[in-house]
């Protein structure tokens, strides 16, 4: 089948989306299909859409249900769609939801947070990773946590690093934040941190090799965000071994599980240290978080992904 994969992520860019188009478009063609990616329909013929975004897709699943109004249309809802757009943009994100025969949540509580309506149409894909080649010794004079993804709002990017300010002489905490900021106002609030804060250093963009080298080195990892539709970097955290503290979010809790005990309410500094104190002063608490998130890894794994996607294609071909 030829298949329309619509992303709203440009091409080179690092963003999450533009990762998963790129990851499902091989899935895809290794199950036969022929798959375009473009950021926008451009009216050429396919047999099917899979549109990422409900709302900053939505022209182009408007364009394809117009042209195709019998042919397959699958509409990914994304952290944004689930906790802001459906309610900020209703009119455009429900429209784009009514006309996709099937929905695709990436993690096991979308169906909590959307219209009861949808909720047939509704399959989960849960997002998966490679493992690591190998774990790599810390280093022993610090406590590295990583904080991985873009700076800007829905990631609340800097509260790991206000959770370090001010820790005592002898901890050994340090956050390490690697990605872009979304403007002008977070690189400079970035800057500033860097400048106040020796707990905290920020580097940028970087590509994906070196993002998983510290992953292999860290002893923890924050996952901060005020909204995540399934993050992915959840799966690489767990597929790697890598330990996580991540706010109680349902984007977080449908991936990790109710029983994780490694969440923080979501925006709160002062829980967020404690919960890094301990795990810098208990290794079995660490322990207990890197069992936690060994035990979900199987979930996370690429045929996983794959067969789950098969399926929904499968199920409307």
């Amino acid at each position: 089948m030829d298949i329309a994969l619509i992303t709203p992520a440009r091409p080179g860019t690092r963003s999450g989306n533009r990762a998963t188009a790129t990851r499902w478009a091989k899935f895809l063609r290794d199950l036969g299909h022929r798959v375009r990616v473009s950021t926008t329909y451009d009216g050429r013929d396919a047999g099917m859409m899979i549109a990422l975004h409900a709302w900053r897709s939505a022209d182009a699943v408007r364009a394809f249900r117009d042209r195709h109004p019998h042919r397959p249309l699958i509409v990914v809802l994304t952290g944004t769609d689930i906790y802001r757009f459906q309610y900020s943009h209703a009119e455009t994100t429900l429209a784009s939801m009514d006309r996709a025969d099937a929905l695709i949540g990436l993690h096991d509580r979308v169906h909590e947070d959307i219209p009861a309506r949808f909720r047939t149409r509704l399959h989960t894909v849960l997002q998966s990773a490679d493992p690591l080649p190998r774990r790599l010794p810390p280093v022993r004079s610090r406590f590295d946590v990583c904080v991985a993804g873009h700076l800007r709002e829905e990631k609340d990017s800097l509260r790991p690093a206000y959770a370090v300010r001010d820790l005592p002489a002898g901890s050994r905490l340090r956050i390490v934040l690697m990605g872009r900021a979304h403007d002008s106002e977070w690189e400079a609030a970035a800057l500033q941190e860097t400048r106040i804060n020796p707990r905290f250093v920020w580097r940028g963009e970087v590509p994906h090799w070196q993002v998983r080298r510290l992953m292999a080195r860290a002893r923890l990892m924050v996952i901060s965000s005020i909204m995540e539709g399934g993050a992915n970097v959840v799966s690489e955290a767990c597929v790697a071994g890598l330990p996580v503290i991540a706010s109680d979010i349902p984007g977080n809790i449908g991936l990790l599980g109710e029983d994780y005990p490694g969440y923080y309410p979501v925006g709160d500094t002062a829980a967020l240290r404690k919960r890094l104190l301990r795990a810098e002063g208990d290794p079995d608490y660490v322990e207990s978080l890197r069992r936690s998130c060994e035990a979900r890894a199987p979930a996370f794994r690429p045929e996983e992904e794959k067969a789950a996607l098969e399926n929904v294609v499968g199920h409307l071909s």
